[in-house]
């Protein structure tokens, strides 16, 4: 959603357009985010803050997937986790049933079976000292390690900053732990999603604005794709990889008007 919707705070011009088309062609949609800094609810509000209606079964943020994922190969009832990020990574897991250990909760003789068994590392804009340090601790101890994006940036209304990679990489340097990513542009994310529409890689567009994360995410999972040049990349950017997303268009409004050209017939069965 970054970089295709919105900037920060401000909406990207045609977002509602877009929507509305959507709608009115009933063609089915996930939106699918490595920020999982928030909820699902809060991502329904945002967007109704800019007209646009959305339900929960049509978001699926990395901390969504990430909780799914771990839920998938472990047991909840017995698994602790030590989460550097923010409700929109904490909360997933609570609802999967999931142990959440706090800052400085370790396996020591004093307090054995007290630390985490599992890492997890989102985009968490009240990063600490102490939630690095903890993180090392249990990573350094033997805890898996789980990111749930590596995106190094995050496009806003002021620019490019910081993301989630960067927390990686600190924490990459302390402990030589390299973290098994979930989101983008690994191919779990876009297989939940689809597993959500009820879909499959055929008849699947995925659109983007980071041809290292949605685009690439696309290629690994055999979709087809469609980049927006509102974000994080150009099409100059293109001739320094070996792959390329399906189509290139400028921005939301153009989509628009491509899928508003488009007859029943073509549209029909497309799942985006």
């Amino acid at each position: 959603m970054d970089g295709v919707l919105w900037h920060g705070e401000k909406a990207i011009a045609g977002l509602n357009e877009f929507f509305q088309v959507l709608r009115e062609q009933e063609m089915p949609f996930v939106l699918a985010t490595n920020n999982a800094s928030h909820t699902n609810q809060q991502y329904i509000d945002k967007l109704a803050r800019m007209g646009v209606a959305v339900t929960g079964k049509e978001i699926l943020t990395s901390g969504m997937a990430t909780a799914l994922y771990l839920a998938q190969n472990k047991d909840p009832a017995t698994t602790r986790v030590f989460v550097l990020g923010e409700d929109g990574a904490r909360l997933p897991l609570l609802e999967q049933g999931f142990t959440l250990t706090e800052l400085y909760q370790l396996n020591t003789e004093a307090t054995p079976g007290q630390g985490a068994d599992v890492v997890v590392c989102g985009k968490d804009e009240s990063i600490s000292w102490d939630k690095l340090s903890t993180a090392t601790l249990n990573l350094s101890a033997g805890a898996e390690f789980i990111a749930t994006n590596g995106d190094t940036t995050l496009p806003t209304e002021r620019g490019l900053i910081q993301g989630n990679g960067a927390i990686l990489a600190a924490l990459h340097a302390a402990t030589g732990c390299t973290p098994k990513v979930i989101g983008k542009p690994e191919p779990i994310i876009y297989q939940q999603a689809l597993a959500l529409l009820g879909s499959n890689a055929e008849n699947t567009i995925a659109i983007g604005d980071r041809l290292d994360t949605d685009i690439l995410g696309a290629v690994r999972t055999g979709m087809r794709s469609l980049m927006v040049l509102t974000g994080a990349s150009t099409e100059e950017d293109i001739a320094q990889i070996d792959y390329a997303p399906t189509w290139i268009m400028d921005d939301l409004a153009a989509v628009t008007v491509a899928l508003r050209n488009l007859s029943g017939d073509e549209s029909s069965g497309y799942r985006m």
